[in-house]
């Protein structure tokens, strides 16, 4: 094991998708006992995310599923990655992680982002339109005050039991998210979806405008992507297959699918056009061998000097995800002997 892998914290972000022929809420108890799993392997976090009519995400509701997991688990660090701050009012954000922070104190993360939903009709439901993913860093601010206590003096109003807690927040870099982080001085979250390239310019642009703010006195970058490890190249790759897959569908159906077996997909007589979206939504990820993920993980930590890595890797065989996140945690030291964290 390199010294830079060994050096970098890991932890797993969970979207609880659904899976051909089970419903939304068994996708959520997996979640669930997923989080218990991933605590035994050693990682730091375990968040879940925030999706709004969308057939294959069951996880809507962000803190009511955090405040689940944390009560199934016992050391790790549990969020979101993220809410969505534009479809909220900052008030009851911070009054949620304020409960959240009080009933597990210590453990708590504020992952945040900046996106609406997906469709107008969706947009409509939720209250809000596109032009509220602009006012994100004013959001970002006012829910920030209302646990330093800054808000009260001009707007008299208290978000209990938020006011005086320090729950972590993370700003996650849509659009012009990675400016934001700098300016607000927090944690980065940052995945490689436009291609590495972007990606590392916008971590140097957010290193470059930091600004120091009280609990992060340093820019601090978490790197978000899928990462697959098994026996063969071959076998990880099968890993990705139903999120690419599902990826594809819904760009040429409009719709978010169920993950599907990967045996299904490879009987499959894809449409040119959907070749092209499937093979697309397999580029960018790190797979292959425990060697050949430790080379790939080694030069991209090298290059892009983060400082964590948080893993997506959701798939349908979850006995093959489980073992993935398993051969991972080996291969990055992350548990000592009797299942203490790194």
């Amino acid at each position: 094991m390199s010294s830079l892998i060994a050096a970098t914290r890991f932890s797993v972000l969970d979207r609880s998708r659904t899976r051909e022929g089970l419903d939304g809420p068994r996708a959520l108890r997996d979640t669930v006992a997923f989080a218990r799993r991933i605590e035994e392997l050693g990682y730091h976090r375990f968040w879940v995310s925030e999706h709004h009519s969308v057939p294959g995400v069951a996880g809507s509701s962000p803190a009511v599923l955090a405040s689940a997991v944390a009560s199934a688990t016992s050391r790790i660090r549990v969020g979101t990655g993220g809410v969505m701050l534009p479809n909220h009012r900052p008030l009851v954000v911070a009054e949620q992680f304020g409960v959240l922070e009080s009933l597990f104190p210590g453990r708590i993360d504020m992952g945040l982002g900046r996106s609406v939903g997906f469709t107008d009709g969706i947009r409509k439901a939720l209250g809000h339109g596109k032009e509220d993913a602009e006012a994100f860093a004013e959001q970002l601010a006012e829910l920030l005050g209302y646990f330093d206590g800054t808000q009260t003096a001009h707007r008299q109003v208290h978000a209990w039991p938020a006011e005086g807690l320090r729950v972590p927040a993370f700003v996650l870099a849509t659009g012009k998210g990675a400016r934001t982080a700098a300016e607000a001085g927090l944690p980065l979250v940052i995945a490689n979806v436009r291609g590495e390239e972007p990606m590392l310019r916008a971590i140097d642009d957010y290193r470059a405008t930091f600004r120091p703010s009280p609990g992060v006195a340093e820019p601090y970058v978490v790197l978000s992507g899928t990462v697959a490890v098994a026996d063969t190249a071959d076998e990880a790759r099968r890993i990705l297959l139903p999120e690419a897959w599902a990826g594809a569908w819904s760009r040429t159906r409009g719709e978010f699918p169920p993950l599907v077996p990967a045996a299904e997909i490879e009987r499959r007589t894809m449409s040119e056009r959907e070749r092209g979206f499937f093979e697309e939504g397999l580029r960018g990820h790190l797979y292959g061998t425990r060697d050949e993920v430790a080379a790939a993980l080694e030069k991209l930590l090298s290059r892009s000097g983060a400082d964590e890595y948080l893993v997506t890797t959701s798939t349908y065989d979850r006995a093959a995800m489980l073992d993935s996140y398993g051969a991972l945690a080996a291969l990055a030291g992350l548990a000592r002997p009797g299942g203490d964290p790194r």
